[in-house]
């Protein structure tokens, strides 16, 4: 049942979250000029320990030495979600047990017992990963607030038998952003939920953190945990990644389950990992994904050498159209510099064109909404204490509790999916879905195949409708921060299963770039504006297809 926000978890102790949005546009600056800045140099320590930016191996060989335990790595970071969570929003709430599970991590590893190179280590999860403990699952809407979900989901189960901690669920636009399309009303409503408020970029708090996963990118960022996971159907890994200067990897479509985690499609969703560093991406993946995989013997120099990349021109070239905020073609001049340092270690950089995204992201569109529409259904029913059972339920529940849900933005997507009935077997949907699957695998595997290529690249926030609608692999990866102290990125993707060799060639190109940098939440909040969606208003369902997607 719908709860008040008294009753609500809540990190934001001693003043709401509509009450911060409220005063952040007139506060902000003034708060970063005292205490809150401060806050980001690195002085906090754990048992005499520095852990900010630490790596998975770092902390791993502090807790080895006795210099650190987890318990109080554990403590520290609550410390910083503590500080930092009021203003970056990024943690719609915190293990109640982390610290208990950290000491009896602590014990297993006093009595000879270490599970692996995650053991003690605390991650923080997008909440539409179903963990079965004392957190909730709710990608981030209270229309399921309350409910239980039946298990952890495979992926937790995974994490957890490697000796990670859950330290608490990450932020994300509500509903993996497929409630309706946001960025068409408002840009930096794309990390807003109703549970947690609108997730804040960590390098400059009037940014967008653009996608879903934008509670584990400003997570990773502002060392808020050791790193974090997140989900994808196109874009909420990549995008959030290259906003907050970390490293974030879309898996194949497949190598990593997909059980227990809140649905958009089946056909495209994955979760992935999202840290500070391309090593501790490699040892998070190899843990999560079925059947489980060692990626660090791939972690060494030299592996561009001899390497063919392709420039995806398309997204080079003058016709930019990436993110459509002002400003960003300026990632351009730095994905070509990263090209130009790939060259500088024995890569050889090719023009190439993987296909033109917008021949096939409306029949993608189309697909999404009739397998939404069905497999929400489907997840619901696992849920127990909860009368949400379709997505017309959900729907309802927004019109009931306008105020707390629909204050923002409206919800288009799920409308429109609701008269996208028939799945699996409607000829429209096999049409939509497999000519959209086609194209985008023919525009990738034919780019590699003509030119000989081991990987193909595009600046941050381009390409990641072609590798997710081929359910193929996509790296974002830092390539630095520009002169407005917002971070550029840069997107690097293959065929099916290459997720080994992407890891090998981004740790080159990350030890040569070094363009991880810790943030400085420069600028000022902007407060997002009330849609007008609760006076009077009857949603109705837009005739038009959004043109950009970030779920």
């Amino acid at each position: 049942m719908y709860k008040q926000d008294s009753d609500c978890p809540d990190l934001d102790h001693g003043i709401t979250r509509r009450k911060f949005i409220g005063a952040a546009a007139g506060g902000s600056a003034a708060l970063l000029t005292g205490g809150l800045a401060s806050l980001l140099k690195p002085t906090a320590s754990a048992a005499g320990f520095d852990f900010i930016e630490a790596t998975i191996p770092q902390l791993q060989a502090a807790m080895a030495s006795g210099a650190l335990t987890s318990a109080g790595l554990t403590m520290g970071y609550i410390k910083r979600i503590q500080s930092l969570n009021p203003t970056l929003h990024a943690v719609i709430e915190v293990n109640p047990n982390a610290v208990a599970i950290a000491t009896a991590l602590d014990n297993e590893r006093r009595s000879g017992n270490v599970r692996g190179p995650l053991h003690g280590i605390p991650l923080l999860v997008k909440d539409n990963i179903a963990t079965k403990d004392n957190l909730q699952t709710t990608a981030g809407s209270l229309a399921i607030f309350g409910s239980q979900v039946p298990a952890d989901a495979p992926i937790i189960q995974q994490l957890r038998a490697a000796g990670a901690i859950i330290l608490g669920k990450a932020n994300l636009g509500e509903w993996a952003n497929f409630r309706d399309d946001e960025a068409e009303t408002y840009p930096l409503a794309v990390g807003w939920s109703a549970r947690g408020g609108s997730t804040n970029n960590a390098y400059d708090l009037s940014y967008t953190s653009w996608g879903s996963s934008s509670g584990s990118g400003a997570g990773a960022a502002a060392n808020l945990c050791a790193a974090a996971v997140g989900t994808e159907t196109d874009g909420s890994i990549t995008g959030p990644s290259a906003v907050e200067n970390i490293f974030g990897l879309k898996p194949t479509l497949g190598l990593i389950s997909q059980d227990g985690i809140v649905p958009i499609s089946h056909q495209q969703d994955t979760a992935g990992p999202m840290a500070r560093s391309v090593t501790d991406v490699a040892i998070l993946l190899g843990i999560m994904q079925s059947p489980q995989s060692d990626y660090t013997p791939l972690l060494q120099r030299g592996a561009l050498n001899g390497k063919r990349i392709g420039r995806d021109v398309p997204y080079f070239d003058y016709s930019y159209y990436g993110s459509g905020i002002p400003g960003d073609e300026e990632t351009v001049i730095f994905a070509n510099h990263a090209l130009d340092v790939m060259a500088s270690l024995g890569a050889t950089i090719v023009d190439t064109d993987t296909g033109d995204v917008f021949a096939y992201n409306g029949d993608e569109f189309t697909a999404l909404l009739y397998e939404f529409r069905a497999q929400i259904a489907d997840y619901l029913a696992t849920l127990t204490h909860t009368n949400m059972r379709t997505l017309a339920d959900l729907i309802a529940f927004n019109n009931a509790h306008c105020p707390q849900e629909l204050v923002y933005y409206d919800q288009d997507v799920f409308l429109l999916s609701e008269q996208f009935v028939g799945y699996p077997n409607d000829p429209n949907y096999i049409a939509a879905r497999t000519n959209a699957q086609t194209l985008a695998r023919a525009g990738i595997d034919n780019a590699l195949q003509a030119q000989n290529l081991d990987a193909i690249v595009a600046p941050h926030l381009t390409n990641s409708t072609g590798p997710a609608v081929a359910g193929y692999p996509n790296f974002s990866m830092p390539v630095g921060i520009r002169s407005s102290g917002r971070p550029a990125g840069m997107l690097m993707y293959s065929t099916a299963f290459r997720e080994a060799q992407l890891i090998a060639m981004a740790y080159d190109l990350e030890k040569a770039l070094n363009a991880r940098q810790q943030p400085q939440l420069l600028g000022a909040i902007e407060p997002i504006p009330n849609g007008g969606f609760c006076t009077g208003h009857q949603p109705q369902g837009k005739a038009h297809l959004p043109h950009g997607r970030i779920f």
